[in-house]
């Protein structure tokens, strides 16, 4: 259970995970890049050497006037990819050697990490040659008070470390973590980007973190500009000058973006433009199987979505197939109303695949009680054919009876005042290295971001007797039962888990996928990135 940082480098495996995914990513289908004469290629097995140099311009859906980077509130797409740049965490994720892609944690500014008495305490060795921008050295007490402030009550971060009795510098260069219960994945949890270090004292506005880029601007949902850190511990393999990232809500005005030359990479392109794109010689596409998935999202503490039968019968009356056909064109596979993805190792085998069935929808929703129609509020902001899935959706669920009412909401303002204030919105998720992470991040009854307000103490209680599960099996059987009951009561409509297409101009080097949280290349593509000028 524990990893030390020298056995990893003595084993010449610093970037083992990497290598070998290279290797592997063709048979295991998880990532190709296609280059514009449609040959696939693998994503970041470039046999140039990198150039050094350039200013790297990526463009991105999702940001906000009211973005900030405290991780305390912190969530956009656009801070997930600053964050990063600018801060570390204790320990990085990279792509697993398994055929499941299980991912693995590795260091960053903590060298290596110890379970004890049962995995109730963790024992994190601090590096001693990291500076923060203003120069001054990282020590022990600045990582015990970041993981301190991140515990603040009112913190979204709150729950990520809600079973931590206490942080403590435990010697020079060492912080100990006391758990109020075993957890045998913690440390997949602090590499959460929200898990950030700073220095004692900081409220973390200032941007003064140990990353590979220090900020320059910052204009929240317009533009983020950073520079290259020339003292950051890893610096050799820091490529370009500069970082530029712009707000670009629009997925069709961020595609124009990229075939004009204005811009080197941006974030989800839309399925139905693959066609056009794998052709064009001046673009790469990168597209990632992973835990990203599409969300039809029912708030279960207002009526009519309180009622099981209904959600029921919502979940009986969506097509998937359709909309993995017609929306995704294939990129994705269908979803189960579970967000544990068919490539993860705690995949369910009992839990069927839940069909299109008018006619059980139909039962439940007699059953239910409920008449009238019910409003779907959807913005392709919250992801790219949001609004042609709801309107499928509308048609399947005529077909059983259900009227469902589709309202499409500026982009502009939708994750302000859609996202988890309407009873019945679509939303997305990126998907975590795990399905504890996952589970943790959206389903339990205190979760921040607990989008469906779904609250079941046996579920919280379920999920807390997994994490301290030691024997891998009495583990596996433990997350079945989480997704059976997310299956059977929850108030989330998964109907696929999409595909992650980022696009590239052919200048663009050195892209290096991660399934696990596929964005962007886990949201550290401007870390590896090199440009060919």
């Amino acid at each position: 259970m524990g990893y030390t940082d020298d056995a990893d480098e003595k084993a010449g495996n610093s970037f083992v995970s990497r290598r070998n995914f290279l290797k592997r990513s063709a048979s295991l289908g998880v990532s190709t890049a296609l280059s514009g004469a449609g040959l696939p290629q693998i994503a970041g097995a470039d046999t140039e050497t990198p150039k050094r140099g350039g200013h790297l311009i990526i463009a991105l859906d999702g940001g906000s006037p009211h973005d900030s980077l405290d991780p305390l509130t912190s969530s956009s797409i656009q801070l997930q990819v600053i964050g990063p740049q600018i801060y570390n965490t204790l320990v990085d994720i990279e792509v697993g050697d398994d055929v499941r892609l299980k991912p693995m944690v590795r260091p960053a500014l903590a060298t290596s990490w110890e379970p004890k008495n049962g995995a109730k305490e963790w024992v994190f060795k601090i590096r001693k040659d990291v500076t923060f921008h203003n120069s001054k050295p990282l020590t022990a007490e600045d990582v015990a008070y970041s993981l301190n402030y991140h515990r603040q009550p009112e913190a979204t971060t709150a729950l990520l470390l809600e079973s931590v009795v206490s942080i403590k510098v435990s010697a020079p260069y060492e912080v100990t973590i006391s758990l109020a219960a075993g957890h045998t994945d913690f440390p997949y949890l602090l590499a959460d980007y929200h898990l950030c270090i700073g220095a004692t004292g900081s409220t973390f506005t200032d941007g003064v973190g140990t990353g590979a880029f220090i900020l320059q601007e910052f204009d929240p949902g317009v533009r983020i500009v950073s520079r290259r850190n020339p003292d950051y511990f890893r610096a050799e393999g820091v490529f370009v000058n500069s970082v530029e990232i712009r707000t670009i809500g629009d997925p069709v005005v961020r595609l124009n973006a990229l075939l004009s030359g204005s811009v080197h990479l941006i974030n989800r392109v839309n399925p139905k433009d693959m066609i056009q794109l794998v052709n064009d010689k001046r673009l790469q596409i990168f597209e990632i199987s992973g835990s990203s998935h599409y969300c039809f999202s029912m708030r279960c503490n207002r009526a009519p979505f309180d009622n099981h039968d209904l959600r029921l019968a919502l979940k009986y009356a969506i097509d998937r197939q359709s909309i993995l056909t017609n929306v995704l064109h294939h990129h994705g596979k269908l979803g189960n109303d579970h967000p544990v993805h068919p490539q993860d190792p705690f995949l369910s085998p009992t839990l069927a695949q839940r069909p299109y069935d008018p006619e059980r929808a139909k039962y439940h929703l007699k059953k239910s009680g409920f008449t009238g129609a019910i409003p779907l509020n959807v913005s392709d902001a919250a992801f790219a054919g949001a609004i042609r899935c709801a309107r499928i959706f509308e048609e399947s669920a005529a077909k059983a009876g259900i009227k469902l009412h589709v309202q499409e909401e500026p982009a502009e303002s939708y994750w302000e005042n859609v996202w988890m204030t309407k009873p019945f919105f679509a939303s997305y998720w990126n998907g975590r290295p795990n399905a504890d992470l996952m589970f943790s991040a959206a389903y339990t009854t205190t979760a921040a971001w607990n989008e469906t307000y779904w609250q079941r103490p046996d579920f919280d209680k379920l999920l807390a007797a997994a994490r301290a599960e030691l024997d891998f099996g009495k583990r596996k059987n433990l997350y079945y039962q989480l997704q059976a009951m997310l299956y059977d009561d929850g108030g989330v409509i998964i109907p696929v888990f999409n595909n992650t297409i980022d696009a590239a101009s052919v200048k663009v080097k050195g892209f290096v996928p991660v399934p696990s949280s596929a964005l962007l290349g886990g949201f550290r593509a401007p870390e590896k990135i090199w440009l060919d000028t």
